[in-house]
This record gives C-alpha cells, sequence and structure tokens, in this order.
C-alpha cells in the first residue's frame, strides 16, 4: 500500500453525479514541489475554480507551451472516453506543472456498502471498465482519495477513508494497472465539498476521487513531438 502525504488540503467544489465532462483548463506553467511519490515531488492540484489535494509529479522545470498543448489534447481525449462511465464525474483539472490532468469522482455510497469497505458489485464492474479504459494510457500517475462525511470519530473516519481507498487501489491493481503508478490517502472528512448538516450533504461528501495526471515519460515525449513541430 502507498501512501501520499497531502501537501494542500483545500476542498474541491465538485458534486458527484452521473457522467458529465467538462473541460476546465490546459496549462504551460512551471513546477515544483517537495517530497518524493512516483519517482518525483508531489505538488498541488489547481482547477479552475478551486484549489484541491496534493497531487501531480513536478519536474521542477519549465514546461513549453507546445508540450502542454499535446498533453492537454491528449488528457482531453481521454476525459471524453471516460466519460462513458456510470456513476461518475468526470473533469479535467490543472496539475502542479499546469498541465492538464483528469478527475474522476465516485460516490461512496455507490462503491461501498454503508460504513463498509468492501466493494460492491456494480462498482467492481465499473472499475473494471475505468482500467480497461486507462490500458492504452500507460504513461500516467494515478492518485485514489477516499473521502467521508464527518458522522462518526475522526479516527473511525480516517480509517474507513484509507481502507476505501486502498480498495480501489488493490482492485485496480488487480485489474491490471501497475501498482507503482498509484498511490492511495484517505483524507477522512477533511475536504467536505457539501454541507454534512444535510443528508444530501453527507452523501456528497462520502467519495472517492481518482486523478490521472502525466508522468515524467509522457512529459518527455511530449516535448520530444513538440520540438519536431
Amino acid at each position: 500500500m502507498k501512501k501520499l502525504i497531502p501537501i494542500a488540503l483545500i476542498a474541491l467544489t465538485i458534486l458527484p453525479g452521473c457522467s458529465t465532462w467538462t473541460k476546465t483548463a490546459n496549462g504551460t506553467a512551471i513546477g515544483s514541489g517537495a517530497g518524493a511519490a512516483l519517482g518525483a515531488a508531489i505538488g498541488a492540484l489547481i482547477s479552475k475554480d478551486a484549489k484541491g489535494a496534493a497531487i501531480g509529479a513536478a519536474i521542477g522545470t519549465a514546461v513549453g507551451a507546445g508540450t502542454g498543448a499535446i498533453i492537454g489534447n491528449q488528457m482531453d481525449k481521454k476525459a471524453e472516453e471516460l466519460a462513458a462511465l456510470e456513476n461518475a464525474n468526470v473533469e479535467t483539472v490543472t496539475d502542479q506543472n499546469g498541465l492538464t490532468a483528469i478527475k474522476v469522482t465516485f460516490d461512496s455510497g455507490i462503491l461501498f456498502p454503508t460504513n463498509g469497505t468492501k466493494l460492491n458489485k456494480s462498482s467492481q464492474a465499473e472499475l473494471k471498465e475505468f482500467a480497461t479504459k486507462m490500458s492504452d494510457f500507460t504513461e500516467t500517475d494515478i492518485t485514489i482519495y477516499g473521502h467521508t462525511d464527518n458522522t462518526g470519530s475522526a479516527e473511525v473516519n480516517e480509517r474507513i477513508s484509507q481502507q476505501r481507498a486502498d480498495a480501489v487501489q488493490d482492485y485496480l491493481k488487480a485489474c491490471g494497472i501497475a501498482a507503482d503508478r498509484m498511490v492511495s490517502q484517505g483524507l477522512s472528512y477533511t475536504m467536505p465539498v457539501a454541507d454534512n448538516a444535510t443528508k444530501e450533504g453527507r452523501a456528497a461528501n462520502r467519495r472517492v476521487e481518482i486523478y490521472i495526471s502525466a508522468n515524467e515519460d509522457m512529459i518527455k515525449a511530449a516535448e520530444a513531438q513538440a520540438e519536431k513541430k
């Protein structure tokens, strides 16, 4: 089990729902960060509308506009494919390098039974389809975050959120995604996207998020392609 220690933990205001694809940003900014994960530093993921949890292998050097455009195009196409997933919200966001990344949000109520950490049958089918769609997109890193509502103690929610993130990671590994591409982290109820005072808000806060970002190999390949143009 790999764990990722968040650097920035500011809530993303994304509600779960049916599959929708929204292109929010393409980027070409500079990347820098601290701490190691997946062989590179972890930075902060920044979407157009809000800041979120730590994600993205910051390479520490400027990424050219051409490179950013190439990666952005690849991510946009994959996001459109992933939008066909049942019970998932798909959008594009921006990683620490200013490059387009993909965020897939699953409602934990769909993935798991109440207070449970074992994937249900329908969720296994959905994650298997996710893994299949990712089989041709190997030059990417995958970060998995588990979230809960604020019912119960912090200790219990930390455990449940981590076990749910781990369950998704383990199942994706069983479906053929390489373990060294993935990290998982339980964030308890630290990043709500809705009001925990309501039943609907608590349901929205119980979710699993999967982020897909370009790894160093994808960035280098895009840089080489951009130089030929």
